[in-house]
């Protein structure tokens, strides 16, 4: 059986930015307390990788926890936060560690220039979309999707014969961007007055095309993903339109030798919050598990509990 890593899989910049960072404020604080820097949200939706920043001293907190906060210093995401939480750090002498992915500043600063109405296409309650919606001053609705369009969510807050701005999380998928720019045109008494702002990373985007080529290319595919990643829920779901035979995982408990057979070619991938060193600890499981069963016993009994990452 052939097992390959896509090479292109793994953090994308503005999260490595963030881990980065926040390894080495985490590293040069010498001070004896537990908790040494805290992070508004996740600084990534994979808990594996969070745990292990964590044992360093990292504690996420939420917006509420930061209000109780003052004199220390918080690490912005990748993600971005809306101005009212810059506000905050003022207020409470906090020391913002700002990991916003340069990416999202700039459709955050596209968003304050813009006037009238604007539509963003994102996951409602994504920590990045709040932060657009922040910026937006209240003249934003979200739409996840084209079925929100004739919903209660949008009945009465858009108006049609107006022109609209359309922007869309960094993160989600061209083609759905696509076809929702095409159904708001639909509607819209005037379609020529609809601007669209294609702000999904380019990276991202890029990603799209070359993972839809790497399922295609490989009889099953394990996709390793934490279960809150917007943007791996995304990915998974193109490589099962175009492999039936893919798999989420988010441990390695979770994979079952029944998905494999003799001579299959597995490709393994993941989310831009999954990373790297998770893609490789799949590879060499697969690699000792469906090869010989006698090696997973005694890589089980070396590294302990197949979910330990």
């Amino acid at each position: 059986m052939k097992i390959e890593i896509d090479t292109l899989s793994g953090f994308c910049y503005g999260v490595i930015r963030a881990v980065e960072r926040a390894e080495r404020s985490l590293s040069s604080d010498k001070s004896p307390n537990q908790t040494k820097l805290y992070s508004l949200g996740a600084i990534v939706h994979n808990n594996s990788e969070l745990k292990r920043i964590e044992s360093k001293g990292l504690k996420v907190i939420d917006i509420e926890q930061m209000k109780r906060l003052k004199n220390t210093k918080v690490l912005i995401r990748a993600h971005g936060e809306p101005p009212s939480t810059y506000l905050l750090a003022k207020q409470n002498n906090i020391e913002l560690i700002d990991c916003t992915c340069p990416v999202v500043l700039q459709l955050q600063k596209k968003i304050g220039q813009t006037e009238g109405q604007i539509i963003i296409f994102g996951k409602i309650g994504h920590a990045e979309v709040n932060g657009l919606v922040g910026r937006a001053e209240g003249r934003a609705v979200v739409i996840e999707n084209e079925e929100d369009l004739n919903s209660i969510k949008t009945e009465n807050k858009i108006d049609w014969n107006s022109p609209i701005s359309i922007f869309s999380q960094t993160t989600k998928d061209p083609i759905e961007f696509e076809n929702v720019c095409r159904a708001i045109k639909n509607k819209m008494k005037d379609p020529s007055q609809l601007l669209i702002h294609n702000t999904i990373c380019k990276q991202v985007a890029k990603r799209h095309q070359q993972l839809g080529q790497f399922a295609k290319q490989h009889d099953v595919i394990v996709f390793v993903s934490g279960k809150e990643s917007s943007n791996g829920h995304v990915l998974f779901q193109l490589c099962k339109e175009v492999n039936p035979r893919s798999y989420l995982i988010q441990s390695l408990d979770q994979i079952d030798d029944r998905w494999f057979n003799k001579k299959d070619i597995v490709g393994i991938c993941g989310a831009t919050s999954t990373p790297k060193w998770q893609l490789e600890s799949v590879y060499k499981f697969l690699k000792i598990r469906l090869n010989s069963y006698i090696c997973s016993i005694l890589y089980k009994f070396l590294y302990g509990n197949y979910s330990r990452f």
